[in-house]
């Protein structure tokens, strides 16, 4: 098994969620994540979305996506990088899950809400809008951890 430093395993799985566990040895869980991975993002129509997007038709992005598949891919792609994450971390590193789990949540809720969103005359769309949502759950993630931490360490 190879092992990775915490920032490599959470970029293999940005590039793609399961790759950092396949490359530390965990075959069963990267295959499953790279399997969930790609069942969400065919039956949401997720690429031809992020195309539609970069090239500016966010009505047809949002003609093309399956909400219903989509809403699941936050979920898995933060925990797939939670995971080689926490594949790296040492042992006695807490409270390293709530930056995720909050992105998971706010991510899900910047899909949801995104048909009705419009920022500054800008319509964000089903890609762009969860992707600002992504930095809210960083900042609260990070901010609790860093709270629990040190009431923690006050004790």
């Amino acid at each position: 098994m190879k092992k990775m430093s915490k920032l490599e395993a959470v970029l293999w799985n940005i590039a793609f969620p399961g790759f950092s566990q396949l490359l530390m040895g965990h075959y069963i869980k990267g295959v499953l994540f790279v399997v969930l991975e790609f069942v969400m993002n065919v039956n949401s129509r997720f690429n031809q979305a992020i195309m539609y997007s970069f090239l500016g038709e966010i009505e047809k992005a949002e003609m093309v996506i399956n909400y219903q598949w989509l809403m699941f891919y936050p979920c898995v792609y933060l925990f797939s990088m939670w995971d080689g994450y926490r594949s790296a971390m040492p042992a006695d590193e807490k409270y390293s899950f709530l930056p995720f789990v909050f992105c998971a949540y706010f991510v899900t809720v910047g899909l949801m809400v995104s048909p009705k969103v419009t920022i500054f005359q800008v319509h964000p769309g089903p890609v762009f809008l969860p992707m600002l949502f992504l930095i809210p759950g960083l900042l609260i993630g990070f901010f609790i951890k860093f709270l629990l931490a040190a009431k923690l360490y006050t004790k």
